[in-house]
């Protein structure tokens, strides 16, 4: 897949830096309590150009759960308290559950009645836009792929799209081979023109029947498992393509021989690199989905492929990056529903030898198929298998659910070593329902630092479209036009402070706020962000003014005429508390 920038980073260097601005103010202007102002040397709301200090909390682990009923409906209705959750077969606190419904709209922009925003003078808001909310991935393998099965699932890929893309939804074609990719857009033409360039791009592998004809996984077993059934079936095989006699002439023996191991290992080595670029090819577009703002389904379309055991940590860490991005992969296998069998034209001469491939191909079969079940079940997704009605897999694997719930728990003495927790999620008293929910998660390998925490805790709830509201806000966006077809968006952001827990320091009540604000284009891409870091340290008077009036914070961010998404995340430090509110706004 070719190298795509990610917004991400952008972010990333603007949390990093916190280059901040001030509150103008305390108070708005005639609203300041006689005797509340604070020593100059101390204000009452300041901003700093400093890291934060903020306090590790354990990592808050979140879980998507869809429940179905017998007849394959999603089930609505179920409270926190119907659940139950496991860790490593600990059953583990549910602190954060959430009902979502894929697809909802973000509120439309309202007008500011704040009175700061009324001394700024900010322009009247603007009507509702249409930006994206979902984004699917369509990553087809066209390296291991033949071009039959390649084509019917090009085929009924299109169908779901021109059918089944709502206006909020946003594609994407990637390929394992890194050819023909396209970026997230909801342009059927496009999308049609990328689809109509799909083709089989095998990277190692030579083309034709050679002598022998090994296949990836017995050359495996010949070479790195000394395998002597493998081992005699490849020598078989040359003897016969090659019209040896090894029994007649004891230097053909020595010639098969060698030329099944020459074969062998360049098969392996071939494998080998396909696999390694499949892999990367495939955390390459997980990576992508992740910095896309909202909710996040990528589409393997794959016959599979075989890994081998040096593999395993690529296809670990394709699951663990997915788990922590919150990217679900769905499994299509294109082979649909199909049978297990040898080139028919083949002349069998070592009915053993045949027997020996047979009975290996099936079990390359099973390996492939293993690995894309892993894929999806370890991501919590759906695999689509067994089945030649690839327009009702699109369906299952790109569709959303009506509804589904989000668990979120916190670790509890969470060993910082990297190692896999598996998880099970369960009801109660609710017999014949499935659940569908990711089946585990990775721990950090190390401890994070609190910068590191407080950043990676404020991003991903950015590139998220989970609404949280720990500390209640209220979102407002209006724009200014500048010249050159520039644009202002006046981001305005009204925080209520009952919920806050002050520390008390010095005669203050002390909290420290940080306020991030992100603009994303009707395609998802990042277009600007501003990040404030607000220092609170109230007077008990003014403490008492604030807890009734709440904070509010302005913000500008630079864009062009389009639709946008604003993400608005605030975290505190003192109560560890996060709310995150979605808004769009138009600029003609």
């Amino acid at each position: 897949m070719a190298e795509v920038a990610q917004p991400r980073g952008g972010f990333m260097r603007l949390l990093t830096g916190l280059c901040l601005s001030a509150v103008a103010s305390s108070f708005p202007a005639g609203q300041q309590p006689s005797g509340a102002a604070a020593p100059q040397n101390q204000p009452e709301i300041s901003a700093q150009e400093e890291k934060p200090t903020f306090t590790t909390r354990v990592n808050l682990v979140m879980v998507p759960v869809v429940v179905r009923d017998k007849q394959g409906a999603v089930v609505a209705g179920l409270t926190k308290e119907q659940f139950r959750l496991f860790d490593k077969g600990k059953p583990q606190e549910i602190s954060r559950f959430t009902v979502e419904k894929p697809g909802s709209r973000p509120a439309a922009a309202r007008p500011v009645e704040d009175p700061l925003a009324a001394a700024e003078g900010v322009a009247a808001p603007v009507s509702e836009a249409v930006v994206a909310g979902r984004f699917i991935g369509y990553l087809f393998d066209d390296v291991h792929a033949g071009v039959d099965d390649l084509m019917r699932a090009r085929d009924a890929a299109g169908r779901h799209i021109e059918s089944q893309l709502k206006a909020t939804d946003r594609a994407a074609i990637f390929t394992l081979s890194g050819r023909g990719t396209l970026d997230f857009t909801d342009d059927r033409g496009r999308l049609r023109d990328a689809l109509a360039r799909l083709a089989p791009h095998p990277i190692a592998r030579s083309g034709g029947q050679t002598c022998p004809d090994i296949s990836y996984y017995q050359a495996d077993m010949v070479v790195n498992h000394h395998d002597p059934d493998a081992a005699a079936a490849a020598f078989a095989e040359v003897v016969n393509c090659q019209n040896l006699n090894p029994k007649q002439y004891p230097q053909d023996a020595k010639t098969a021989q060698t030329m099944a191991m020459v074969e062998a290992q360049r098969v392996l080595s071939a494998g080998q690199q396909e696999t390694q670029v499949s892999l990367a090819t495939l955390k390459d577009a997980v990576r992508r989905m992740s910095a896309m703002p909202g909710e996040r389904v990528l589409v393997l379309v794959s016959p599979g492929f075989l890994t081998l055991a040096e593999n395993q940590p690529d296809e670990f860490e394709v699951i663990d990056r997915a788990l922590r991005a919150n990217v679900v992969i769905n499994v299509l296998n294109a082979r649909g529903l199909y049978t297990t069998n040898i080139d028919a034209s083949r002349v069998v001469v070592d009915p053993g030898a045949e027997r020996t491939k047979q009975s290996m191909l099936r079990q390359s079969e099973i390996a492939q198929e293993t690995l894309l079940a892993e894929i999806a079940a370890d991501t919590g997704g759906v695999y689509f298998h067994n089945n030649n009605d690839l327009d009702e897999g699109f369906r299952q694997t790109a569709a959303s659910p009506e509804i589904y719930y989000l668990l979120g728990f916190q670790p509890q003495n969470l060993k910082m070593d990297g190692s896999f927790h598996a998880l099970k999620v369960a009801l109660e008293s609710k017999p014949g329902y499935t659940i569908e929910a990711r089946h585990g998660y990775y721990a950090p390998a190390h401890p994070e630092d609190a910068a590191a925490t407080a950043r990676r805790e404020v991003e991903d709830a950015v590139f998220s479209r989970e609404e949280m509201s720990d500390l209640p806000v209220q979102l407002h966006t209006q724009f200014f036009k500048g010249p050159a077809g520039t644009a202002t968006v006046t981001v305005l952001a009204h925080l209520d402070l009952k919920n806050m827990k002050f520390r008390k320091a010095d005669g203050r009540s002390i909290d420290n706020v940080t306020v991030a604000s992100v603009l994303f284009d009707r395609n998802g891409n990042y277009v600007d962000g501003v990040v404030k870091h607000l220092d609170f340290r109230f007077r008990d008077e003014s403490l008492q003014y604030r807890l009734a009036q709440g904070v509010t914070v302005r913000m500008g961010l630079e864009a062009k005429p389009g639709s946008y998404a604003v993400r608005l995340v605030v975290r505190d430090t003192e109560g560890q508390l996060m709310s995150a509110v979605n808004g769009t706004v138009e600029i003609p």
